[in-house]
């Protein structure tokens, strides 16, 4: 649909500066005075007309865009016909007019007026509907580059949940085979922990799928099915596997992409705590500063374990989909000390509204 004539008013705006340059246009014409008036009877209308058929350029400029050399040299003779034409059909609408006003009012001069301005209008006639396509080529332009961000932005949505899909791919086979197999163990040796490991592992999972859904949850929520997956963890390790959590008030009500902490507290279950004879403890802790929020993972580690692809990618994936995201590279930090693994996610802040 014409841009102009998509919105009322759009239209009235498009009206208004027309009917000011047609007021400006009979007043250079003849200035003031009775001379003055007429030709603002004769002109005012006819521009407000010529308006209206000024908006056909729209039409053409869509049939001939602008998209290489060649195309422009395509679309100027047929621009320059088309205000030719225009300008030809506005100049004899403007004779009509004069000679109807002349013929109502009992000869005012109206076609005086008009016939003293014949050339000069035709060639106006050409410049104003030149500006015209000029202006539609750029609301073209416009369109153009909305209809691309448009697109951007659906395809970096599709790249984000291309991106959760892909993380829960790795993550959840490997986190469900471990809870079956634990549970499977259990049922023999501990038939109240296999029973209550499965309730437990049926809340993470419903709340995984629930929040999962999501673009973003808050900081409370995600900290909980961390802990959801930690306390079906520690049916597992028992008291060698312990968790702190430490996080200001101001924290809570963030807002982040959901399940960024799962392969974080996995890595530590999995290459930290599990690989220890004593177990230990995952310290998380949360803050808020001036426009960022960080939020801290560190777990004990053997400094001799052996080195498994698994955590590099699982963070690479992770480092990826917050980009993606958060629109920032240098998200996910990593750092590790003799015998502790610490990883750092720095995220700007974003509150619901």
């Amino acid at each position: 649909m014409h841009p102009v004539l998509s919105d009322r008013r759009y239209v009235l705006v498009y009206l208004l500066v027309w009917l000011l340059f047609g007021v400006l246009l009979a007043g250079g014409f003849e200035g003031t005075g009775e001379r003055g008036l007429v030709s603002q009877l004769v002109f005012v209308p006819t521009t407000v007309a010529y308006a209206l058929a000024c908006l056909s350029t729209w039409y053409l400029c869509r049939v001939f865009p602008l998209e290489s050399d060649a195309s422009v040299w395509r679309a100027l003779p047929v621009h320059a016909l088309a205000s030719a034409l225009a300008s030809g059909i506005w100049g004899i609408t403007v004779s009509g007019w004069a000679r109807l006003i002349d013929r109502l009012a009992g000869d005012i001069g109206a076609v005086r007026v008009q016939a003293d301005r014949g050339p000069a209008l035709f060639l106006l006639g050409m410049l104003l509907y030149s500006l015209a396509t000029a202006v539609h080529y750029l609301l073209i332009a416009v369109e153009a580059s909305r209809d691309a961000e448009r697109r951007a932005l659906e395809l970096n949505l599709a790249a984000r949940e291309a991106e959760l899909r892909a993380l829960r791919a790795q993550i959840d086979p490997h986190f469900m085979f471990n809870s079956l197999h634990s549970i499977s163990a259990l049922t023999t040796t501990d038939p109240v922990a296999a029973r209550r490991m499965c309730l437990l592992l049926a809340d993470f999972l419903r709340d995984t799928l629930r929040l999962g859904a999501h673009q973003r949850i808050s900081l409370a929520e995600e900290f909980a099915l961390a802990e959801q997956f930690l306390a079906i963890e520690q049916i597992r390790f028992g008291s060698r596997l312990r968790v702190e959590r430490r996080a200001a008030e101001d924290v809570g009500t963030c807002l982040v992409p959901p399940l960024i902490l799962q392969p974080l507290v996995e890595n530590a279950v999995v290459h930290g705590v599990s690989q220890l004879v004593e177990g230990g403890t995952i310290h998380m802790t949360a803050c808020r500063t001036t426009g960022l929020l960080t939020i801290s993972l560190e777990n004990p580690c053997d400094p001799e374990r052996l080195r498994s692809r698994g955590v590099g990618l699982g963070l690479d994936v992770l480092r990826r989909r917050l980009a993606a995201q958060c629109g920032i590279a240098d998200v996910v930090h990593v750092a590790e000390g003799v015998g502790r693994y610490r990883v750092e996610l720095r995220l700007p802040v974003v509150t619901a509204v």
